[in-house]
């Protein structure tokens, strides 16, 4: 139970002991000692020894690690070509400065002053949003089911190219009557306008004997497309031996997808080879029907997850005296990576196009509200407060530390890394383009097909490419374990603080944690696991997350008060946030949120995954998953207001004040519970509430 309190009773006698929910009968005690002291804090909580960071660059490359993840990557870059370009920054930056920034201000100063994981913290800062701590980490908890799973992704392909040929640069799929049909019949079959590009291609495969690739039969199509095609004879054979089977599916990937984007053939999307190599060999998603569907373990993949965890445990399992090292590495080696594809990338042909596209500014995208919503998500979502990550890593820092200097710094080298890869992704794309003889537009994409399917077909074209994809796949996994330290630290704290049974035995219970992780994470890995990851990744911490931090806001600006929450700032870093801040925490902020929110609910559509629609149930579990966490937060009200003693306006009262501020009647004497310390900093023998 949070917060028991101990007395020093002047007669000798044993010091009281007592939980917070009876704090307000202890008070009426008449032995309690009362020594007032200095309000300022040298130490945030004076009877606790926590620990604290190595040094400051621990926490800041903490914090840049968790904040700058794989969503800068695949997701910031597509955004901004997809919104206006260059005029999508207008709205990203009014977002983060209004939205963002405060918000990630807010958490990082709330975790430095109470010095407590999420749970607690919430309890001690409004009693009755004790809830707001359970919610996160339950957030937190659903998050790391499956965002190891796309870790694990990154450690197989990182595996699999220790290899002079990549695989997914011409894999071919097992031959499936139902599935496929030869490249002969397609080629003849989408080129019969045109006799011909017939004969070209169908003498391009004959000649160049690509046997495997030409048996394999590798575009994927459903079996009611095979009647489109007719086998013709090639006639006039055009002798084109010097074409290598990479360059026939690169040509023909070229075709298909302009074939697919006019629409003419009726067919469904062609695959490329790298398309192929990760949805049916690394997922094997063509063996499941559906989420219902998970089938068979793929252990390859179980064993990848395995490894992931045990890279995570110990990394994680000694706190943050081990973390703190560790992320020298994993936080600063992506930057090194993204250094170095940046410059091979603006040296490949085709790359200032696919800069411009990046970049070439419409600025009448901003007038569009749904630009605005992906600004402001894209925003919060990349800065991560509310997970309680930022509150439980600052909780180790020192008391005056500038918290206020951290959260520009870390805010700022966020929001600059999703830039600066966007170059890194669009100088790529448009050397794939000019390629291929595409339009960006064809090319582009998000999520993980970007990093999965796209990315990884373009490395394999470069030359050194085992090089290029190597380090490109080191860089995914290591973007992705510093967001996972994260998510499990915020947890790990925040049961600690709250249960000091688990602090005390942390070894087993982060071993405990990672184990039910791995266990759960098996479903992920199945032939259908990609569909429950799908389910995960929509719900767990979607809607859910911007209600938590919504209450936060609330709590913080309404009840515990922007006043007294700009004086605990005052009292670490010396000088009080100005009126923009304030401004921002009261009234931006919650609007902020309620906006993505309310448009999110409003363009809510059933999950689907390319013509997969989950059913109705899935829907439905995934709504539960989602409101399962948010609900902790009326039910804990619920309990403490029936549990505390006093009528309902004393219980309402007393659980909307700060557990440091409430008043203690001792001997006749009414005093500030900050005033009542259990040691200052002399080594007294003092109380604290």
């Amino acid at each position: 139970m949070t917060g028991k309190h101990k007395y020093h009773c002047p007669d000798g006698d044993s010091d009281l002991e007592c939980d917070e929910e009876n704090d307000i009968a202890l008070a009426m005690s008449p032995t309690v000692q009362v020594i007032k002291t200095s309000t300022s804090r040298d130490s945030g909580d004076s009877g606790d020894q926590r620990e604290t960071w190595g040094g400051k660059v621990d926490f800041l490359l903490s914090v840049i690690g968790f904040a700058v993840d794989l969503a800068n990557v695949w997701r910031f870059p597509y955004l901004c070509y997809k919104n206006g370009g260059g005029a999508f920054l207008v709205p990203y930056c009014i977002m983060l400065l209004v939205g963002g920034i405060p918000l990630f201000y807010m958490e990082l100063a709330l975790g430095q002053h109470n010095r407590k994981g999420a749970i607690t913290c919430w309890g001690r800062l409004v009693p009755l949003f004790k809830g707001i701590g359970y919610a996160v980490v339950l957030i937190a908890f659903y998050v790391d089911f499956y965002y190891n799973v796309i870790i694990a992704w990154s450690l197989r392909f990182f595996f699999a190219s220790f290899t002079n040929n990549l695989p997914w640069i011409s894999y071919i799929a097992p031959f499936d009557h139902h599935l496929s049909t030869s490249m002969q019949r397609v080629l003849t079959g989408v080129c019969s306008q045109n006799a011909e590009e017939v004969r070209k291609w169908v003498d391009a495969f004959i000649t160049a004997k690509a046997t495997s690739f030409f048996r394999g039969g590798i575009v994927m199509l459903p079996e009611r497309s095979e009647k489109v095609f007719e086998v013709q004879s090639a006639s006039d054979s055009i002798t084109i031996s010097n074409y290598s089977e990479s360059f026939l599916i690169n040509e023909t990937y070229r075709i298909m997808s302009a074939i697919n984007s006019s629409g003419s053939t009726g067919t469904e999307r062609f695959q490329s080879a790298a398309s192929e190599y990760f949805n049916r060999f690394i997922l094997e998603l063509n063996q499941s029907e559906g989420i219902h569907d998970l089938g068979a373990i793929k252990w390859d993949m179980a064993v990848c997850l395995l490894i992931v965890y045990l890279i995570c445990y110990f990394s994680l399992w000694k706190g943050i005296s081990t973390s703190g090292k560790v992320v020298w590495f994993t936080a600063l080696f992506p930057y090194a990576v993204l250094l170095i594809l940046l410059i091979r990338g603006i040296t490949l042909p085709g790359s200032a196009m696919g800069i411009r596209y990046y970049l070439n500014p419409n600025f009448d995208a901003i007038y569009k509200a749904e630009v605005w919503v992906d600004a402001a998500t894209q925003v919060f979502f990349s800065l991560g407060p509310g997970f309680g990550v930022l509150l439980a890593y600052a909780s180790y820092n020192k008391y005056h530390n500038n918290v206020y200097k951290d959260a520009m710094l870390t805010s700022c080298i966020n929001s600059a890394t999703s830039f600066v890869a966007g170059f890194v992704i669009f100088s790529v794309l448009g050397y794939m383009a000019h390629r291929s003889g595409e339009n960006i537009e064809d090319v582009a994409m998000e999520g993980p097909g970007l990093v999965f399917v796209v990315y990884p077909a373009a490395i394999a074209t470069m030359p050194g490419s085992t090089f290029w994809a190597l380090i490109f796949f080191m860089m995914l996994l290591t973007l992705g374990l510093d967001s996972s330290f994260g998510g499990s630290e915020a947890i790990i704290t925040a049961l600690s603080d709250e249960f000091p049974l688990i602090g005390n035995n942390r070894e087993l219970f982060v071993a405990g944690l990672f184990s039910l992780y791995f266990v759960v994470g098996l479903a992920s890995c199945t032939q259908g696991g990609f569909y429950f990851f799908q389910l995960l990744d929509r719900y767990a911490a979607g809607y859910s997350i911007l209600v938590a931090v919504f209450f936060e806001a609330i709590a913080v600006s309404w009840i515990y008060g922007t006043n007294r929450f700009c004086e605990d700032i005052r009292d670490m870093i010396g000088f009080r946030p100005g009126k923009y801040w304030q401004v921002c925490w009261r009234f931006v902020a919650p609007i902020f949120l309620l906006f993505i929110t309310v448009y999110g609910l409003i363009g809510y559509e059933p999950l689907s995954y390319e013509d997969y629609t989950y059913p109705g149930w899935a829907n439905a579990l995934g709504w539960c998953i989602a409101g399962s966490s948010v609900i902790m937060i009326p039910a804990i009200a619920i309990y403490k207001l029936i549990t505390t003693p006093g009528t309902f306006k004393q219980r309402l009262h007393y659980l909307t004040t700060p557990w440091r501020d409430q008043q203690v009647n001792v001997n006749g004497i009414a005093a500030e519970a900050t005033q009542i310390r259990l040691n200052d900093t002399k080594g007294e023998n003092t109380a604290e509430v």
